[in-house]
């Protein structure tokens, strides 16, 4: 009886480890999350003040077009690559988060 407390109790400090661990990765990729938003933001809005700066100089419909179309451009391209960046990052927020508890996982399935 003495030797299952003492598993139990072993087992319930394991867990609390692996999600203060946990919490400790999920926290630290929140932040690179923000971060990364908050340049892309900064980015975004320089970009559309550079366009909309051109777009007010243009001298004539086609250069306006063509400031049109390249601010389209380069935004279609930016936000592609931002969002590619953010997927990863939110795949290494899981495998991050996820990883104090592979062992915990391993533990019961062999207990089973």
């Amino acid at each position: 009886m003495v030797r299952n407390i003492d598993e139990m109790q072993k087992l319930g400090k394991d867990n609390m480890d692996a999600t203060l661990k946990s919490f400790g990765a999920l926290s630290k990729s929140l932040q690179a999350i923000t971060v990364e938003i908050a340049d892309f933001s900064k980015k975004v809005f320089e970009q559309s003040t550079a366009a909309t700066e051109k777009l007010i100089g243009a001298k004539s419909l086609e250069k306006a077009i063509e400031v049109q179309t390249d601010y389209a451009k380069s935004s279609y391209e930016t936000f592609v690559a931002e969002a590619t960046k953010l997927s990863e990052l939110y795949a290494d927020l899981a495998r991050e988060a996820y990883k104090p508890f592979e062992s915990q996982f391993g533990k019961v399935a062999s207990v089973k």
